[in-house]
């Protein structure tokens, strides 16, 4: 018998893996991933930012998860090779409500222990030629890395531990009884003393092959984004982001420099009509169908009707898309933004139509699901590891 078997082999689920078999010595362990290759959906498609933790509720678990993922993540990569750059980040206030904000903003940031200034026009426009903006919270940590490499990295370390990652390994069936967990897979069937599922996209489909009841689903939501030319490559220093406004769920338009030299404009978020498929108008119609029968869907479409609309025009509309960018950076043209496959993001929609959030875990005797891991998932995946390893030796506690 198995002592884990882990569902989904993305970032969260790999780097539990990897925290389980450094925390439990010589256990026996199996991570069952859907597609032909690891961190191919979220984790793949990630911006690759190592977020610093600005943005989150002081005190909260979101807040207290990025900080120490940001330092576990930097030191990870430093032990396994993998290039970081650590560039900063600054989040551009450009007209008089944004500054007000922005003050705000950084009096949280501050609560949050992150390392952080304000700047004037004068001294942005200094750092960043091509930015306009009244002024900016400059974030000095921020860096930017492959987070497939870092999956790529913690498969590696959990073969090399003597533990197993299985790909087409897609899970159909799950019976918990007193003594173990049997989960019936495309690649056969394995039986464990605990499951940890972090199923991403699937997380809800997942919770009911184990027979449980779900109060949630996963909405998808589509981030669309494009790519500067190369000859763009040096427009900025830093990450440039706009001051985010509290009353949507997304952060907005930026500026992310990339690992391999170069710079994507996005994302915006537009409603998905398929979980993990990339194409623009690509259809899943199970995914479509679970969406319609869902309560919450339909609250979610009333309560953010206008600021949807705004994001389905300005993906139809690339000057629509484009204005958002020029607000800060005036120099973009149409012909800079060149085609960038989209990711989706697996977003848990309850049943009264609430956004979650922050992360949402079901447990039974012995399992775990992680049924959101939202932004900054990738970030914090070394300590939601861990957090979920602590939860590992409190099930087992109580056996």
């Amino acid at each position: 018998m198995l002592d884990f078997c882990i569902v989904g082999g993305g970032i969260v689920g790999l780097a539990t893996a990897y925290t389980l078999m450094e925390r439990f010595p010589g256990c026996e362990l199996v991570v069952l991933e859907q597609d032909d290759s690891l961190c191919r959906h979220q984790t793949g498609h990630n911006s690759g930012v190592i977020h610093a933790g600005v943005y989150y509720a002081p005190g909260s678990l979101k807040a207290m998860l990025c900080k120490a993922g940001a330092e576990a993540t930097k030191a990870f990569c430093a032990e396994n090779g993998i290039p970081v750059i650590t560039c900063g980040k600054l989040l551009v206030a450009t007209n008089p409500l944004e500054l007000e904000r922005m003050q705000a903003l950084f009096g949280r940031a501050r609560q949050n222990g992150i390392d952080c200034r304000l700047m004037g026009a004068d001294e942005l426009r200094e750092a960043e030629p091509n930015i306009i903006g009244l002024g900016a919270i400059h974030v000095s940590a921020t860096g930017i890395v492959d987070y497939k490499q870092v999956g790529a990295a913690l498969a590696a370390r959990i073969t090399q531990g003597g533990g197993q990652v299985m790909r087409n390994a897609r899970v159909t069936r799950i019976e918990e009884t007193p003594g173990a967990v049997v989960v019936h897979s495309a690649t056969g069937t394995h039986t464990a003393r605990q499951l940890i599922a972090c199923a991403g996209a699937q997380a809800d489909r997942i919770v009911e092959a184990a027979g449980l009841e779900t109060d949630f689903q996963i909405v998808p939501f589509r981030g669309e984004y494009f790519r500067l030319p190369a000859e763009r490559a040096g427009l900025i220093n830093a990450l440039i982001y706009p001051i985010p406004d509290p009353d949507l769920p997304f952060l907005g338009i930026h500026l992310t420099r990339m690992i391999d030299g170069g710079i994507t404009v996005g994302p915006n978020a537009v409603l998905s009509l398929a979980r993990q498929r990339y194409p623009k108008f690509a259809v899943d119609v199970a995914d479509v169908a679970r969406m319609l029968a869902f309560p919450g869907f339909w609250r979610v479409i009333a309560n953010n009707f206008r600021s949807g609309l705004t994001e389905m025009k300005n993906s139809l509309m690339i000057r629509g898309y484009l204005e958002a960018c020029r607000k800060y950076c005036p120099s973009l043209t149409v012909d800079d933004l060149l085609p960038q496959e989209a990711g989706i993001r697996a977003q848990a929609v309850m049943r009264d139509g609430t956004l979650v959030h922050d992360f949402l875990l079901k447990k039974t005797a012995r399992c775990i699901h992680v049924c959101n891991a939202p932004s900054p998932a990738a970030t914090s995946a070394l300590p939601i590891g861990a957090m979920i390893a602590d939860d590992v030796q409190a099930q087992r506690a109580a056996w």
